[in-house]
């Protein structure tokens, strides 16, 4: 890794950046390095050129071999919202780069929208380096998802218990790993998520269910027999790292393991919060209660979590009884005589 990039790198772990944040911005640098090479880029020089040339390759390249990072609407190239993760961490080292006087200007940029009637006031429209796209998130059918209970059950208390708890709870992949056996309350049945392993840096306490109680008193007993030491909640069982904590990565491929099985790629840690944050919506929470419930700072982004399918849409539709359903039945008449 460039010395300079380590340097920005180390500044952002010891400004408190979250570990996986410092880990992303690190993988995204790795991957700019090696096409800096390549094309023989001195980094701190790069120009727009250069970044729209590192955008299109990132759009050319293979098919990653896991569906669930490849873009869904195109047969190759890395995903939409992985490119401009990728690009964000660029762009903030650039930002660091003016900050300390090596460059006058950042080659990424920010897009900025101005409306065309304003244009002549304002200046001309920046765009963004590269536009967003906003996909609905997949979550599993009926059908599907007692498929994947069929295919999980199969598999070890922990691992089962993971599962439950990351729907039960609607717990992002590092809130689920980082918990430990002194953030449980059995007797309420309440799991605090510590400020320091959720994303937005706020702590919350969300309840679980009976059944993942129970399964939790299964897991417990399996988990004494490797250590009875207090700590991480969920540890390693292989032989090199017995007893050790997991990593996300380890969740990351259990659950990869147990979309192959079920011959379900795009079931990814996160499917399981989307399904819960839905089957909240489905039930009449209010948006304000559910996004309190994920930890969201923002109702809006709340929205982007949660999926109402056209049946979803169509039986609330069926169900209401004001004056949208008033005038339909009037509509029915009307036009139905008229024919």
């Amino acid at each position: 890794m460039d010395e300079g990039v380590e340097r920005w790198l180390l500044i952002q772990e010891n400004l408190g950046r979250a570990r996986n944040t410092v880990l992303a911005y690190r993988h995204a640098f790795a991957d700019y390095l090696s096409f800096c090479r390549q094309r023989q880029i001195a980094v701190c020089d790069a120009t727009r050129e250069h970044l729209s040339l590192y955008v299109r390759s990132m759009t050319d390249r293979p098919k990653q071999a896991h569906a669930s990072v490849a873009l869904e609407t195109s047969p190759s190239g890395l995903a939409n919202a992985t490119i401009r993760q990728r690009l964000t961490a660029v762009r903030l080292y650039y930002d660091y780069l003016i900050e300390e006087g090596v460059r006058s200007h950042n080659p990424v940029g920010r897009g900025r929208y101005t409306a065309t009637a304003r244009t002549a006031m304002w200046g001309p429209a920046s765009h963004a380096l590269l536009p967003s796209y906003s996909f609905l998130p997949w979550i599993p059918d009926e059908d599907e998802w007692h498929h994947i209970l069929t295919i999980a059950a199969t598999n070890s208390p922990r691992n089962r218990l993971m599962l439950a708890l990351a729907y039960d709870a609607g717990l992002r992949r590092e809130e689920l790993c980082s918990i430990a056996t002194g953030d449980l309350d059995p007797a309420r049945r309440l799991v605090h998520v510590r400020a320091e392993t959720t994303k937005g840096r706020r702590a919350r306490l969300v309840p679980y269910s009976v059944p993942t109680g129970m399964l939790l008193e299964a897991y417990l007993h399996e988990r004494r027999k490797l250590t009875r030491d207090r700590g991480a909640l969920f540890i390693s069982q292989s032989r090199r790292n017995r007893g050790v904590p997991i990593t996300v990565w380890t969740w990351s491929k259990v659950v990869q393991v147990l979309a192959r099985h079920a011959d379900l790629p795009r079931l990814a840690t996160h499917t399981f919060r989307h399904l819960c944050l839905t089957d909240l919506a489905r039930a009449g929470w209010e948006l304000h209660e559910i996004a309190e419930f994920a930890g969201h700072r923002n109702t809006s982004t709340t929205l982007l979590y949660i999926h109402l399918s056209g049946r979803d849409l169509s039986a609330k539709l069926a169900r209401a009884t004001c004056a949208h359903g008033r005038r339909m039945i009037e509509i029915g008449a009307c036009l139905g005589a008229a024919q």
